[in-house]
C-alpha cells in the first residue's frame, strides 16, 4: 500500500486502542486478573518504606530494641517484597500470554481479511508493504499490551499510591513534589510532539524498504536484463537514507528529553527535600520520614521516567497498530453484495430448475476503472449453459476487463451481469466461487505437492483429485513424477514446464466442479502440443460446463460455439469461426490471417 495512505496522526491512537480491544476481547478475564495482581503488587511495594520508617523511628533511633516487633517489621518488609515479586511474575506471564495470543489472533484476522479484499485494492497495493502489515505491524499489538498495560498502568498505580503515602507522612513535602510534576509532564508532551512525526515516517519508510526489496527480487530477471541494477540500487539507497534520517530524529528526541532530563528532575527533587528538612527543626521521629521520602522520590520519578522511556516504543506501536486497523477497514470484495441466506438458497436451487436460463446474461454493461475513461460500452451478451464461447480482440479491447467483471473482481456499477438468472451482487460469495472456476494466464502454483496444488485446501479425496487431473490430461505426467501426486513441485512449480503448470491449473479449476469455467489466455505461453491437449480437454467439457475462453491464440477457440470479437470495449463481430472468416475485411478475419502468417 502506498505510503500516502498512512493513517493521520490524530486518529492513530483511537484506531490503535480500538484494535487492541478487538484483538483482546476473548481474553478479557485474563486481563482483569493481570490488572488486579498489578494493583496488589503496587500496594505492597508502597507499604515497604512505611514499615522502614516505623523501624527507624520507633526502634533504631530511640534504641528501643523490641526484637519481636523489629523482627515482625523486617519479616513484613521481606514478605511484602516477596509477594509483590510473585504477583508481578504472575501478572507478567498472564499479560505476555494474552499479548502473544492477541498477535496470533490478529495475524489470522488480517490475513483472512486480505484474502477477501477486492482486486481493485491490489491494483494499488505493494506486496512488500502488505507482508509488513501482516508480520511486523501486528507484532506491535504485543508492544501495546506490554508498554501500555505493564509500564503505564503499573507506573500510574505506583505513582498514585506513592503520592498518597507521601501525603500521609507529610503533606507539605508532598505538595512540593507535586509542584514540580507539571514540568515533567511538559517534557513528556514535548517528547511526544517531537518524536511522533519521526516515528510515523520511519514506520512508513520501513514498509517502503520491504516493498522495494520484494519488487526487486520478484523482477530480478527484468531488472538485470535492462541493466537497471545501479538505478534500483540508488532508489533503495535514497529510501534507506530517509529511514535513517527519520530514526536519527527519533533518537535525538530520546537523547534530549528522556532519561537525562528526568534524571535531572530527580536530583532537583532530592535536593529540595533535603533542603526543606535541613531548614526546619528535625526531631528524631522525622528521620524515618526523610528515609521514606527519599525512597518514595525514586518511586515518583522512576514511573515517569519509565512512561517517557517507553514513548518511543509506544509511539511505534500506535502507528503500526493504526496501520493494521486501516487495512482492516478496507471493504471486503463481497461487502457490496446484498447476499442473504435466501439468495444463497436461490443460487443453489438453480442447479435443478434453471435449465432454460442462460449461464451468463450481460445487459447494457458499461465500466470504467477511472471516471471518464470508459472501457466497456453498452455491452449485452447471453451465453447458454454448456456452451463454449471465445472472446478475442486487440490489446486494450476490454477482454480482461470483461473477465474481471465476470469474476466479480470489480463491481458492475452500470448495467448488470447475472449467473444462471441471479444477479452477481445477490449471490453468496462462497457459492459464487464454487460456481465459477478460473484458469489464469500465468498459473500460480504453491511450493507444495501436485496433490496440494489441485486440492487447494478443499479436503478433496484422492479420487476427486485424480478425476480432475484426468479431465485436464495432467494425470499421466503427474504419475510419472518421482512421488506421483505427492511430489513437491518447487517454488512456483519450478520442477514443471510451463505447459504442465497450466494443466495443473486446469485440473485445480475442474476439481471444484464449477458450472462455469473461465480461461484467461490459458494457452498464450504454452507450446502447440500442450495447446492441443487443452483443446481436447475443452472439447470433452462441452455441454457439461459452460466455458468462456479469452484467447490471444485464436487456434484455441477456433471450434468454439460462438466467438465474440471486441473492439474498443464494444462487440464488433459475433459468430462461429467459419461465419466470421467469411466477413471480408472483418476484424476477426484480419486477426486470424495475421496469426497464420506469423506461424
Amino acid at each position: 500500500m502506498p505510503s500516502n495512505t498512512e493513517p493521520k496522526t490524530g486518529g492513530q491512537t483511537r484506531q490503535a486502542f480500538a484494535l487492541l480491544h478487538r484483538a483482546a476481547r476473548p481474553d478479557q478475564h485474563h486481563l482483569g486478573w493481570a490488572v488486579m495482581w498489578l494493583m496488589l503488587a503496587a500496594l505492597l511495594e508502597v507499604l515497604g518504606p512505611i514499615m522502614g520508617k516505623a523501624l527507624i523511628d520507633e526502634h533504631l533511633l530511640p534504641r528501643h530494641l523490641d526484637w519481636p516487633r523489629m523482627a515482625a517489621l523486617l519479616a513484613g518488609l521481606l514478605l511484602t517484597g516477596w509477594i509483590a515479586s510473585g504477583l508481578r511474575y504472575l501478572q507478567l506471564v498472564r499479560l505476555s500470554g494474552l499479548a502473544m495470543r492477541s498477535v496470533m489472533r490478529l495475524r489470522q484476522m488480517v490475513y483472512g481479511h486480505v484474502l477477501l479484499l477486492p482486486m481493485s485494492f491490489f491494483d494499488r497495493a505493494i506486496t512488500g508493504q502488505l507482508v509488513s502489515r501482516v508480520t511486523n505491524d501486528t507484532e506491535a499489538v504485543k508492544n501495546l499490551y506490554i508498554q501500555v498495560l505493564f509500564v503505564m498502568l503499573d507506573s500510574t498505580i505506583v505513582l498514585v499510591g506513592t503520592i498518597a503515602a507521601m501525603a500521609f507522612l507529610d503533606w507539605r513535602l508532598m505538595s512540593m513534589v507535586l509542584a514540580l510534576l507539571p514540568a515533567v509532564l511538559v517534557i513528556v508532551w514535548l517528547y511526544q510532539r517531537w518524536s511522533a512525526p519521526a516515528v510515523t515516517r520511519a514506520r512508513a519508510l520501513r514498509s517502503d524498504i520491504n516493498g522495494q526489496m520484494a519488487e526487486s527480487i520478484g523482477g530480478m530477471s527484468v531488472l538485470q536484463a535492462n541493466n537497471a541494477e545501479a538505478r534500483f540500487g540508488a532508489r533503495f539507497a535514497a529510501t534507506n537514507h530517509d529511514h535513517y534520517t527519520a530514526r536519527l530524529a527519533e533518537l535525538r528526541a530520546n537523547a534530549w528529553l528522556l532519561r537525562p532530563a528526568l534524571d535531572l528532575f530527580n536530583i532537583i527533587l532530592l535536593a529540595a527535600v533535603i533542603f526543606m528538612f535541613g531548614n526546619r527543626e528535625m526531631t528524631a521521629s522525622e528521620v524515618g520520614v526523610l528515609y521514606a521520602f527519599i525512597s518514595y522520590l525514586a518511586r515518583v520519578i522512576e514511573p515517569l521516567i519509565q512512561i517517557t522511556m517507553q514513548f518511543s516504543q509506544l509511539q511505534q506501536a500506535v502507528v503500526a497498530s493504526a496501520r493494521v486497523a486501516t487495512l482492516l477497514d478496507e471493504a471486503a470484495a463481497n461487502e457490496h453484495s446484498a447476499a442473504a441466506p435466501g439468495n444463497a438458497r436461490h443460487a443453489g436451487a438453480d442447479r435443478d430448475d434453471d435449465g432454460a436460463r442462460p449461464a451468463v446474461a450481460i445487459r447494457h454493461l458499461n465500466f470504467a476503472y477511472n471516471e471518464g475513461q470508459t472501457v466497456l460500452h453498452d455491452l449485452s451478451l447471453e451465453i447458454p449453459q454448456g456452451a463454449f464461447f471465445g472472446i478475442v480482440g486487440h490489446t486494450g479491447s476490454g477482454k480482461s476487463t470483461l473477465l474481471s467483471l465476470l469474476l466479480r473482481f470489480y463491481p458492475a456499477h452500470h448495467g448488470s451481469i447475472a449467473i444462471h438468472g441471479v444477479p452477481l451482487d445477490e449471490i453468496d460469495n462462497e457459492r459464487f466461487r464454487a460456481e465459477v472456476g478460473l484458469v489464469p494466464q500465468d498459473p500460480f502454483l504453491l511450493a507444495a505437492s501436485a496433490r496440494e496444488n489441485i486440492d487447494m485446501g478443499r479436503g478433496l479425496t484422492q479420487q476427486q483429485i485424480e478425476t480432475a487431473a484426468r479431465a485436464a490430461h495432467a494425470h499421466d505426467f503427474i504419475t510419472a513424477l518421482d512421488q506421483g501426486y505427492d511430489t513437491p513441485l518447487g517454488e512456483g512449480g519450478s520442477r514443471l514446464s510451463v505447459g504442465q503448470k497450466q494443466l495443473i491449473a486446469i485440473a485445480r479449476a475442474l476439481a471444484g466442479q464449477p458450472r462455469i469455467l473461465l480461461l484467461d489466455e490459458a494457452t498464450s505461453h504454452i507450446d502447440s502440443q500442450t495447446e492441443q491437449i487443452v483443446q481436447v480437454a475443452m472439447d470433452e467439457l462441452r455441454g457439461k460446463v459452460t466455458v468462456i475462453a479469452i484467447a490471444h491464440r485464436l487456434s484455441t477457440i477456433r471450434d468454439a460455439d460462438r466467438i465474440i470479437v471486441l473492439n474498443h470495449g464494444r462487440i464488433a463481430e459475433t459468430g462461429p469461426h467459419e461465419q466470421l472468416m467469411q466477413i471480408d475485411g472483418g476484424l476477426y478475419q484480419r486477426l486470424y490471417l495475421l496469426q497464420q502468417l506469423a506461424a
